[in-house]
C-alpha cells in the first residue's frame, strides 16, 4: 500500500489516516489503544532509526517511542497489549510503500524498551509456554522461525527486491510481477540475509536455472550459461531464454547500494563453476 492510500483511508465515510505523521505509532483521538505501528524503510537495516529486530526466541520486537515508558504512544501500545487488540504493522518495502501485517503485542521488555510481537494467532497463543523437555523447546523455536520467515521475512524480501529492480526480471526484463521471484544469492539455508543486496529479481525460469547452476552471474554482473546447455539443440525457449543470455549483463537497480554484493556473487559463481 502506498503512503497516499494510507493517508486517504476512510472509515464510515470519514477520513481516517492509518499512519501518524512523523511518528511510528498511530493512536486515534478518543481511543486508548494504538491502531497501527510502522517500520521505516532503510536499504541497510543498521541505518533504521529504531532497532526493531528478532529476539532470541524468534519473535519480532517493536521498540518504544523514545525512552519514556509513560509517553502517550507507549501507553497506547501497552493498552493494546493488555486488551488483546490486534494492530496493523505497516512495514516499509521502499520509500512511501508499505506491506500491512496483522499482529499482536504479547509482552513488554522494559529493560530493552520494546514490545514482543506475534505475527500470527498461533504464535500469540503459544507465547510464554513452558517446555519441560529441551527437544520440545527446540521444536517450538523451529516452528516460530518458520512462521516468522513465511509471514514476515520472505514476503518483505521479495517485495523489496522487486521494487529495487523496477518489478522486472534482471535477466530478460519480463515485467509480469506474478511471474517474478526474489532469488537469494547466498541461500537462506546457508545463512543468507533477507536484504536487497543479497537478492536479484528473476522470472521463474531464470530463478530455477540460477538455483540449479544452469546459469551463473559473475562478480562483474556478466551472465554465463553452463557449457553443456550452450551446446544443446532444442526449441525457442532454450535458444532465447537461456543460450541468448550468455555473456550479457545483468540489469542493475538504479540505486547503487541495492546492487548485488560482489562478494556474494563471487561465492555463488564459484559454486556455478564447480557444477560446470
Amino acid at each position: 500500500m502506498s503512503q497516499q492510500e494510507l493517508d486517504e483511508f476512510q472509515f464510515e465515510e470519514k477520513r481516517l489516516p492509518l499512519l501518524q505523521h512523523m511518528r511510528g505509532i498511530r493512536v486515534v483521538a478518543g481511543l486508548d489503544a494504538a491502531l497501527t505501528i510502522r517500520t521505516t524503510y532503510r536499504l541497510r537495516p543498521e541505518d533504521r532509526p529504531y532497532e526493531d529486530d528478532i529476539g532470541p526466541d524468534g519473535y519480532p520486537r517493536y521498540k518504544w517511542r523514545g525512552a519514556d515508558p509513560q509517553s502517550h504512544d507507549n501507553r497506547a501500545l501497552r493498552q493494546a497489549m493488555l486488551l488483546g487488540k490486534p494492530l496493523i504493522w505497516f512495514i516499509a518495502v521502499s520509500a512511501g510503500l508499505f506491506r500491512p501485517l496483522r499482529v499482536w503485542l504479547v509482552d513488554e521488555e522494559p529493560d530493552q524498551r520494546q514490545f514482543v510481537v506475534a505475527p500470527s494467532e498461533d504464535l500469540r497463543a503459544q507465547w510464554g509456554r513452558d517446555f519441560t523437555h529441551p527437544a520440545d523447546e527446540a521444536l517450538q523455536r523451529q516452528y516460530v522461525d518458520e512462521v516468522v520467515k513465511r509471514r514476515v521475512h520472505q514476503p518483505l524480501f521479495r517485495q523489496r527486491v522487486l521494487v529495487a529492480y523496477a518489478r522486472q526480471c534482471a535477466l530478460c526484463h519480463l515485467r509480469h510481477t506474478e511471474l517474478l521471484d526474489a532469488a537469494h544469492i547466498r541461500e537462506d539455508s546457508d545463512g543468507g540475509e533477507p536484504i536487497v543486496p543479497n537478492g536479484v529479481a528473476m522470472c521463474a525460469i531464470h530463478h530455477r536455472a540460477f538455483d540449479n547452476a544452469v546459469l551463473g552471474i559473475r562478480p562483474d554482473y556478466v551472465i554465463e550459461i553452463r557449457g553443456d546447455v550452450l551446446s544443446e539443440i532444442d526449441g525457442p525457449t532454450l535458444l532465447h531464454a537461456l543460450q541468448g543470455l550468455h555473456s550479457s549483463k545483468l540489469a542493475l537497480p538504479r540505486s547503487r547500494p541495492a546492487w548485488p554484493r560482489q562478494d556474494l556473487l563471487e561465492e555463488r559463481y564459484e559454486r556455478f563453476k564447480e557444477a560446470s
